[in-house]
């Protein structure tokens, strides 16, 4: 059973910049694939950022590349979507993930998940 518990989430204008955090219980978080998916009201949950169990392999959707970046701390447990020049378009419940059995962060489809941050962007 892997327990994970995001944090970071807020309010920001535009342009604004933040950090999430998620931190996952387990001593073999090391060997998770994690990602971060987002649901806006009305909307499908889709995958934000993946990254593989070290970091060496990262994968973005297209609305956020060059403006997130994601990165894990394994001896922290800690997996962190850097969100740099928000929009209001990224407004949304972001939910961690975790991957057991899946090596590729592009095809996350999270065996365990967070309870989920409200990130909402002004304009």
């Amino acid at each position: 059973q892997v327990q994970l518990v995001e944090s970071g989430g807020g309010l920001v204008q535009a342009g604004g910049s933040l950090r999430l955090s998620c931190v996952a219980s387990g001593r073999t978080f090391r060997n998770y694939a994690m990602g971060w998916f987002r649901q806006a009201p009305e909307m499908a949950r889709e995958l934000v950022a993946g990254i593989n169990w070290s970091g060496g392999r990262t994968y973005y959707a297209d609305s956020v590349k060059g403006r997130f970046t994601i990165f894990r701390d394994n001896a922290k447990n800690t997996v962190y979507l850097q969100m740099n020049s928000l929009k209001p378009e990224d407004t949304a419940i972001y939910y961690c993930a975790a991957d057991v059995s899946n090596w590729d962060p592009q095809l996350m489809t999270g065996d365990y998940w967070g309870q989920g941050t409200q990130v909402t962007v002004s304009s």
